[in-house]
């Protein structure tokens, strides 16, 4: 077996081909490094009623 060239230098890096390694780091083209931080989205509140409409006077 080879030794991939990608690989971070801790020599226990396996790659998948989309250049994602188990540890997390990702290939940018150049170097492993790790993903950029995604920000945290909290989901909207969810609301199983129906709107309540009141009749007018």
């Amino acid at each position: 077996m080879s030794t991939d060239n990608r690989c971070c230098g801790s020599g226990v890096c396996i790659i998948n081909p989309q250049g994602e390694c188990w540890c997390g780091q990702v290939w940018d083209g150049e170097k492993m490094c790790h993903p950029p931080l995604k920000p945290l989205v909290s989901p909207a509140p969810q609301s199983n009623e129906s709107p309540k409409t009141s009749p007018e006077s």
